[in-house]
């Protein structure tokens, strides 16, 4: 079975744990892929690239409920923001 692999880097999940902050430098900010068995079992990426994801992730989500509620938009009710 063909796997595709996500990083540009890989290491087995047990070189990894004999010292993982070594993996971590080694990898220069880039994503590291762990085998287990040779096929992927995690991925451990940098906090920035991770903080990235969650962020296109909460985008995706909030395009998601405008695209549900865009139709509302004739029932909406005009309000001042010094109302508020």
């Amino acid at each position: 079975m063909l796997e595709s692999i996500h990083a540009g880097k890989t290491a087995s999940i047990t070189e990894f744990k004999k010292n993982p902050q070594a993996f971590i430098d080694a990898a220069h900010g880039e994503a590291i892929a762990l085998l287990n068995r040779n096929k992927t079992a995690a991925y451990i990426v940098p906090p920035e690239v991770y903080k990235r994801l969650l962020e296109m992730a909460e985008d995706i989500e909030l395009g998601r409920i405008y695209e549900e509620r865009k139709h509302e938009k004739a029932n909406a009710i005009a309000v001042s923001i010094d109302a508020l």
